[in-house]
C-alpha cells in the first residue's frame, strides 16, 4: 500500500485513534502551536493531516494555506475548519513547494518528518518559502521511550503506515544539529506519546 493510498483510508478514523489513545497531546499541540502564531501572519501548514493543528492556527492568524498529499486528509481537515473563512486547503508535496521564496511568516509541518525519505528537502523548502526572521515549526511525537508509544508505532506500521525514523528527545535534537541547526528552541506538549515542537527562526 502507498503512503498516499494508506492515509486517505485512515483519515476517516485517524481523529478517533488519537483521541482515544493520545488526546491530552493531540489536542495540546495546536494549542501550543496556536500561542506562536500572531493575527497578522500568513501561514502555511504542510502535512495538515485531518487539522488538527489548522484549526487551532485559523483562530489566530490572517491567513492559513493548509496542505496534505492525501486528499481523504484534507477533505476531513476542510470539514473541520469549515467555519474559517481565512484557510485555503490545498494538495501539495512539502518537498516540492510550488510557492514563492520568502511568501509565509510562519510555517508549520506538523508529525511528518519521520514519515520522509528526504527530510532535507522537506526541510530545504519551508526555510525557503519562510521570510526572514520567521519562524519554522515543527512538532513530531516522541516515542522511543516509553513501550506504549513503541507499540502504537508497531500498530499504525502492521496497518501500513511507513516510518523512516523514530525520535527521543535526544535523537531529535540531534537530527536538527546534524542539518545545520543549531539555534532551535523546543517545547513538549506531555501525554501518552509527548510531541516535541521544534521552532526554528530564519536567520
Amino acid at each position: 500500500m502507498s503512503k498516499k493510498v494508506f492515509w486517505d483510508k485512515s483519515s476517516p478514523i485517524y481523529d478517533l485513534f488519537e483521541t482515544i489513545y493520545n488526546r491530552k497531546v493531540f489536542t495540546g499541540t495546536g494549542a501550543k502551536v496556536a500561542e506562536m502564531i500572531e493575527p497578522s501572519d500568513n501561514v502555511l501548514e504542510c502535512a495538515c493531516g485531518t487539522g488538527a493543528i489548522s484549526i487551532y492556527i485559523a483562530q489566530k492568524c490572517r491567513n492559513l494555506i493548509a496542505t496534505d498529499c492525501a486528499v481523504g486528509m484534507l477533505k476531513q481537515a476542510g470539514k473541520k475548519c469549515h467555519m474559517y473563512q481565512n484557510v485555503t486547503f490545498r494538495r501539495a508535496d512539502i518537498t516540492n513547494l510550488k510557492y514563492k521564496d520568502e511568501s509565509f511568516d510562519k510555517v508549520i509541518a506538523g508529525n511528518v518528518i519521520h514519515l520522509l525519505d528526504e527530510p532535507e528537502k522537506a526541510l530545504h523548502e519551508l526555510e525557503r518559502v519562510v521570510k526572514q526572521g520567521g519562524k519554522i515549526i515543527i512538532p513530531t511525537y516522541i516515542n522511543m521511550t516509553r513501550k506504549s508509544g513503541k507499540l502504537a508505532v508497531r500498530i499504525i506500521e502492521m496497518l501500513g503506515a511507513d516510518f523512516k525514523k523514530q525520535f527521543d528527545m535526544d535523537c531529535y535534537k540531534k537530527f536538527f544539529s546534524d542539518m545545520g541547526y543549531k539555534n532551535v528552541k523546543y517545547h513538549v506538549v506531555n501525554g501518552r506519546m509527548p510531541c516535541a515542537i521544534a521552532v526554528i527562526v530564519k536567520e
